[in-house]
């Protein structure tokens, strides 16, 4: 038997930003989401991976920045662990989709930067660099500069840098979203594996409808601009998946459906069916 402890819950929240005119942007509005990790009997917590799609422009990416701390709600409130989040914190770690490794440093010293400033021993910080390294794939490159790296391994070093520093929860801004399909395709399966290994909540923000059905476990689908949560979607396919989960009629049905449910939301905006 699985229990659940709530780890994020957005209450009321609402977002307004000014544009380069002077005009009034309403991103987001009066959003109510509650992201639960699941634990066993014995208490060993076996993580859950949720993701929030939408169109391109509905605030997604706003979402995740206030519940990384990078930015503050108008009205509302946003907890992590049920504390009330006043910025940036250890627990939270984030990746985006424009690669954010530091070019003069290379993959190994990125990957162990988080734990050199808070001030973890060098021998541990070199156990786990190379833990990390031989877990996303990198190794022989540990020397390597970013500008030498293909867009989906600079991805392996912000995933690594992140997983680093051991956040409960990890935020992910649409981070494949910049990749070519086979790369797209295989740092999902990546992902997943290491999800499966570090069992941590994962919160990704993506408009690809098929890559929402195939990583997630609960799917919160947000409405265009303002954008709001319209509808929490239960994923029931088995884990591990496969790429060959896609051709089954489960998947197919599923994904149909989360389609319907954003035809029903008002307003307009794009989303991707595949890759």
């Amino acid at each position: 038997m699985r229990t659940a402890r709530t780890r994020i819950t957005l209450r009321n929240v609402s977002r307004t930003f000014i544009g380069a005119q002077g005009e009034r942007i309403e991103a987001i509005r009066d959003v109510n989401l509650d992201i639960e990790d699941a634990f066993s009997a014995e208490g060993r917590d076996v993580g859950e991976f949720h993701v929030l799609l939408g169109p391109s422009g509905c605030g997604k990416s706003t979402v995740l920045r206030l519940i990384a701390g990078l930015d503050r709600p108008d009205t509302g409130e946003v907890l992590v662990n049920g504390e009330r989040v006043r910025g940036p914190g250890r627990d939270r770690g984030m990746v985006f989709q424009k690669y954010t490794s530091f070019p003069w440093l290379t993959v190994e010293e990125n990957i162990g930067y988080g734990l050199k400033i808070n001030g973890v021993p060098p021998g541990e910080r070199r156990q786990t660099v190379a833990h990390l390294v031989e877990a996303v794939g990198l190794r022989g490159f540990e020397k390597a500069y970013p500008s030498t790296l293909s867009g989906g391994m600079q991805q392996r070093v912000a995933i690594a840098r992140t997983l680093a520093l051991r956040p409960q929860v990890m935020l992910m801004d649409e981070p494949f979203g910049a990749l070519d399909a086979q790369t797209r395709a295989a740092m999902q399966q990546l992902l997943l594996a290491i999800w499966e290994e570090t069992a941590n909540t994962i919160l990704f923000v993506t408009h690809d409808v098929d890559e929402a059905v195939y990583l997630a476990d609960r799917i919160y689908v947000m409405s265009a601009r303002p954008g709001t949560i319209i509808e929490e979607i239960a994923v029931p396919l088995p884990r591990p998946r496969e790429p060959s989960v896609k051709q089954r009629r489960e998947f197919v049905e599923l994904q149909q459906y989360v389609l319907a449910c954003l035809r029903r939301a008002p307003g307009h905006g794009q989303v991707r069916v595949s890759v």
